[in-house]
């Protein structure tokens, strides 16, 4: 066996002596000059984190904010010299060895219990594995007691912290923060190929002034909005390394349209001076609607990770059912470890964006665009799919292009042909047309300064929710101008948005393009029709398209070759042309989504009740207490009267839940 601790005498659990890190250790450097970390979380078991002295950080600030000091009682050792486990013990301790000197020093240890136990992964994170909370001496935070660990010199080399703008990381404060560290299986490079010897920047490039600015920002939200929602990652000298928030309204937009989410990474794969990657659904109008907000020092799958960990605790742990990102290894292996259980589909639009970009110095380039636009947006079965691209590969020879060869071999992400039996409620553009816009289009430049676009984040919000409010008024108020007398159109506009009748309607015309509807086979109920489009290819070439459509009169179910259904969240004009021949004069009721109902009323109050938490999460027990508590302050702080009878009813649930720790 490798292993071995750093005490060459057999370990105990109690009475291991002081073991000090060895080389440079800035962690405990760090704590004494800022207090970043405020209110942090008590350690809990599975808790993970990048490295030792992050560990030791969180622990460290822990500590002092409970009033007690830290101790390193074993750090067991590989042969290799790689650091494998570790424990970190309450400064009281253990018992010091008897002193055979005439005047010894007084004893200080207790034999404190409280200590976590944390140890290195085969992911090569460090993972606290065991957890005692309690002391067997009083601590107190307002004790102003001082401790090693907390002095502003650190144990190893003593040396000043390079900041990247004097005074500025130092100053800034977050409020209820965690640090919420995930799995991660090494860095990538911007272009998406991993390694692990890539340097990244490990914190956020801030200019003078943008600290204060997000301190301000949060404060500011905060105190409008007593559930929003931030978390702050921390490097291992206390630098901003990452950065989530979200506000009240966000999250229960969740609830009505995180079914199908898009994360935004533009801003941080453009090299924006804000590095924005924000979430974004999609409302019943068919409008972006924002549903999280980061920052982050890089594109890496940790940083990424962390992210995603931060909003699925904000969701509550309720992961979509679809996401779509850009085309990037680092974002698809963060996705899939975080989600892993949703589908991930790869942008279309940002794809095809890229083109000129990627192919533009070709040879015969305007021939290869024309033929994969062909290939992708025409192709209706995968088969077709398959031998369009080999045909273009080969006329042109671009088999050994290497983006080329990439979008290959993710054509399951992204060519519509194999998505159609994933929804995407019409945030997945399926024709050349078609463009995704960012939320924060408009209002954020290139090279915005970050406190530019913080003063300009709750503009963009207001703008959008005012359409939204624009829109649900124009639905309820104003009657939809019908474009034909077809039943299905004047059946939807009792029930759906404006917005997402005009997307019907114009596949309610497209039904008298359909020139010839045929019956194929049947197979049982299932009965096979084709249908005959004339479809435009270009701008100067149309051509006629057979689409087959199945239909099951007893249960009533129609399905199209085309995906329309799936990909926009209405039928499409074949599927609607044989309803319509079969004598159905309804849509459906399955086909009839709440989700572009303008008959539902939409709260957008949070929850505040237990059903709107997890209570299983240690983050959301503590939000939710931390609200309730204040509620509970501001009446206790009315008079003497309220205060005395405040402070007797919270001694007395003190002790009710100490009764319930002995009992567990």
């Amino acid at each position: 066996m490798d292993e071995v601790s750093l005490n060459t005498d057999p370990v105990g659990e109690d009475d291991a002596e002081d073991f000090e890190f060895v080389g440079d250790c800035a962690m405990t450097e760090y704590v004494g000059q800022t207090g970043i970390i405020q209110n942090p979380l008590p350690p809990a078991v599975a808790m993970e984190f990048e490295t030792y002295e992050d560990v030791y950080y969180f622990y460290n600030c822990y500590a002092k904010e409970q009033g007690f000091g830290v101790r390193v009682s074993n750090t067991w050792y590989r042969k290799s010299k790689e650091k494998y486990r570790g424990k970190l013990s309450c400064s009281s301790a253990g018992f010091k060895k008897k002193s055979e000197a005439n005047r010894p020093r007084p004893e200080t240890r207790t034999g404190c219990p409280a200590m976590i136990k944390f140890r290195l992964m085969e992911n090569k994170r460090w993972r606290i594995i065991e957890v005692e909370l309690e002391h067997n001496h009083l601590i107190s935070p307002s004790s102003g007691k001082f401790y090693k660990s907390h002095k502003h010199i650190g144990l190893g080399t003593k040396r000043t912290l390079p900041l990247v703008t004097p005074d500025e990381v130092q100053k800034i404060r977050l409020f209820r923060t965690v640090i919420i560290d995930g799995e991660g299986n090494g860095d990538a490079d911007a272009n998406g190929e991993v390694g692990n010897n890539v340097n990244h920047s490990n914190q956020l490039k801030l200019k003078p002034g943008d600290a204060q600015a997000v301190q301000n920002f949060f404060c500011r939200m905060q105190l409008m909005d007593p559930n929003f929602f931030n978390v702050v990652d921390l490097n291992e000298k206390g630098c901003l390394r990452n950065l989530f928030w979200t506000d009240s309204r966000s999250r229960v937009a969740y609830k009505y349209f995180g079914d199908v989410v898009s994360i935004d990474t533009t801003y941080l794969a453009d090299n924006y001076d804000v590095p924005l990657v924000s979430f974004i659904g999609v409302n019943h109008h068919g409008q972006s609607v924002l549903l999280g907000c980061g920052l982050l020092a890089g594109e890496t799958i940790e940083s990424y990770t962390w992210l995603f960990r931060a909003w699925l605790t904000c969701i509550l742990g309720r992961p979509p059912q679809a996401i779509i990102t850009d085309q990037c290894k680092t974002l698809q292996a963060a996705v899939a470890d975080v989600f892993p259980r949703a589908y991930h589909c790869l942008s279309l639009s940002r794809i095809m964006q890229k083109v000129p970009e990627k192919l533009k110095g070709l040879f015969e380039y305007e021939a290869i665009r024309m033929a994969l636009n062909r290939t992708v947006y025409y192709s209706l079965r995968p088969e077709e799919f398959e031998a369009a691209w080999e045909d273009m590969i080969q006329r042109h020879g671009i088999r050994d292009h290497r983006w080329i060869q990439t979008l290959y071999e993710d054509r399951r992400r992204w060519v519509p042909v194999y998505l159609k039996e994933i929804f995407l409620a019409g945030m997945f553009p399926i024709q050349q047309i078609e463009v995704s816009t960012s939320l924060f289009e408009g209002y954020l430049d290139k090279n915005a300064p970050l406190k530019e676009f913080l003063d300009k984040y709750d503009q963009a919000l207001q703008t959008s929710y005012q359409l939204e409010a624009l829109a649900d008024i124009d639905s309820r108020n104003s009657s939809y101008m019908l474009k034909s007398r077809c039943y299905f159109e004047f059946q939807l506009s009792k029930l759906y948005t404006n917005e997402i009748l005009r997307k019907f309607g114009k596949e309610v015309e497209g039904m008298y393009s359909c020139f010839s509807t045929r019956q194929l086979s049947a197979d049982g109920p299932i009965v096979t029709y084709t249908v005959k489009e004339q479809v435009e290819l270009n701008e100067d070439r149309r051509d006629s398209m057979d689409f087959e459509v199945f239909y099951n009169a007893p249960e009533m179910e129609v399905l199209c070759t085309c995906g329309l259904y799936n990909f926009k969240g209405y039928l499409c004009r074949h599927a609607l042309s044989i309803l319509n021949q079969n004598g159905l004069e309804e849509i459906p009721p399955q086909y009839i989504l709440s989700r572009w109902r303008k008959d539902i009323k939409r709260s957008y109050i949070l929850d505040h009740t237990c059903t709107g938490i997890d209570i299983n999460n240690p983050v959301h027990r503590y939000d939710h207490l931390n609200k309730s508590i204040i509620r509970v302050v501001e009446e206790g702080r009315k008079s003497q009267d309220c205060y005395k009878v405040t402070l007797q009813a919270l001694d007395e649930i003190l002790n009710k839940i100490h009764l319930v720790d002995k009992q567990v």
